[in-house]
């Protein structure tokens, strides 16, 4: 089974199709490599399932030339469209960003779909989609749904585009709202910029906002697992699911915590001002995940063993000695 996999060479894309191959799929990886990079996918390109070809896949020109060298003489029976801007401050600095690189990223892989007459298709989707409801749990179905980010915007605007795709030529959709997903290889995150922030110098941790943001965090093995779970089971025309932890997360100074006593144990860490790390920032959500217990799936670890394991592997990522004690 031949299966494409867009933003390939970002960490959640490199994990799955790891995954995919182990588990007999041939992959079409397409990525533009603005953040993922060829460093990431090593370990995918000595494989004989495995081909990938650099595009942008805000350009269909591009994107549908790439796809027709890479896939000659194999048939795609279903797309994991993961290709998106995952840098929320930049989007707000610049909109220009998300409509590229999510929203009409989304339009020409439903393009290439509708050409190629494909009907499955795996959507990764966002928390950021709900907005700011404050202490309202997050469920499927709550709604309206106003997002506050530009990246949660564009997330919502191309659910509802392939909402429209499903009436008119695909088959069966999963849309799949992550919370924060950690992991390696890290491409970016809080985790990385902390510790990126005290390889700089080591003296003190520079905290946006107040530390009290609290959120869902969840491993990127944990996420994959989640993601073919539901896909091998759940059997509906549109399927959309939160994928999270069973717990309300951490807040931004245990992370800062945990980074520092790993990294450099006699950092200060400085915090700023009001519970909000960045415009678009949503400071505290609760995320829920029945739906997705109720299929019979529970994760693995949760938000705080994710994020102390997440820290120690992005750590030797980045080459950091780890204490004896932590290896």
């Amino acid at each position: 089974m031949t299966t494409l996999i867009t933003g390939v060479a970002g960490f959640v894309g490199t994990n799955l199709a790891k995954q995919l191959l182990q588990s007999g799929h041939e992959i079409i990886g397409l990525d533009n490599l603005c953040r993922g990079t060829r460093a990431n996918l090593k370990s995918l390109e000595s494989h004989p399932g495995f081909v990938f070809g650099e595009a942008d896949l805000s350009d269909y020109e591009a994107y549908r030339r790439t796809l027709d060298q890479l896939a000659a003489g194999r048939v795609i029976r279903e797309v994991w469209h993961l290709a998106a801007n995952s840098d929320i401050p930049a989007g707000i600095a610049d909109p220009q960003v998300d409509l590229r690189d999510t929203f009409l990223t989304t339009l020409n892989t439903l393009k290439v779909m509708r050409e190629r007459e494909i009907g499955k298709l795996c959507f990764a989707s966002t928390s950021a989609v709900y907005g700011d409801l404050g202490d309202t749990p997050l469920h499927e179905d709550v709604g309206p749904l106003f997002p506050i980010s530009n990246y949660g915007a564009m997330k919502l605007a191309s659910e509802a585009m392939i909402s429209a795709a499903l009436e008119s030529h695909l088959q069966q959709v999963f849309i799949f709202r992550f919370p924060n997903v950690i992991g390696t290889p890290a491409t970016h995150g809080v985790i990385l910029d902390f510790m990126n922030r005290l390889r700089a110098q080591n003296a003190y941790l520079e905290v946006l906002g107040d530390g009290t943001q609290q959120k869902s965090y969840l491993h990127v093995d944990d996420l994959v697992d989640a993601m073919l779970f539901v896909r091998g089971r759940a059997d509906e025309c549109l399927n959309y699911l939160n994928i999270g932890p069973r717990d309300t997360g951490v807040t931004v100074r245990f992370i800062a915590e945990t980074v520092r006593d790993l990294v450099a144990p006699a950092a200060d860490l400085r915090f700023g001002e009001g519970n909000k790390g960045w415009v678009g920032d949503v400071p505290r959500f609760l995320y829920s995940t029945d739906k997705l217990a109720a299929l019979g799936w529970e994760p693995r670890l949760g938000s705080a063993a994710a994020i102390r394991l997440a820290a120690r592997e992005i750590a030797e990522q980045l080459g950091i000695a780890l204490p004896v004690t932590d290896r």
